[in-house]
């Protein structure tokens, strides 16, 4: 299980770069924590490790926003904490995203769990009482 320990912002960066590496074959990534754990500050290192210089912002209100890399390849970022029925995710097209083989981020994936591929890299991130972070991530099946 990938598990490492962050006490500063600084240390995100080589977090992502680690946590991509650890799962090179996987495109789908689930965020799991608390509101202010701190999913979207690291999807934004995430999103850097992968190669995008766009400006990494949630998408609570759109849903889902896309970024691209320096070699043009589509990275999307849902963020599903407002969505009321799953009903909503069919209605984004989330299917065209999710199986496209490009890379998708997803905060509240617990929203749409029933929806979610067999296979995902769940990315788990809790605050601990001095307020680091433990970040784990494991492939489910």
């Amino acid at each position: 299980m990938f598990s490492r320990k962050v006490t500063s912002l600084s240390e995100l960066q080589g977090v992502a770069k680690e946590l991509i590496s650890e799962f090179q074959e996987e495109r789908v990534f689930a965020f799991y924590g608390k509101m202010g754990a701190g999913k979207t500050t690291f999807i934004q290192s995430v999103c850097r490790a992968l190669g995008s210089v766009d400006n990494v912002t949630s998408p609570t209100f759109a849903l889902i926003n896309e970024y691209n890399t320096a070699d043009m390849e589509s990275i999307f970022h849902f963020d599903f904490y407002r969505i009321k029925e799953l009903e909503e995710a069919f209605d984004l097209g989330y299917e065209d995203y999710i199986y496209s083989g490009s890379y998708c981020l997803i905060e509240w994936p617990e929203m749409i769990d029933p929806l979610l591929p067999d296979t995902i890299v769940e990315v788990k991130i809790e605050v601990q009482e001095d307020e680091s972070r433990i970040i784990t991530a494991e492939k489910k099946h």
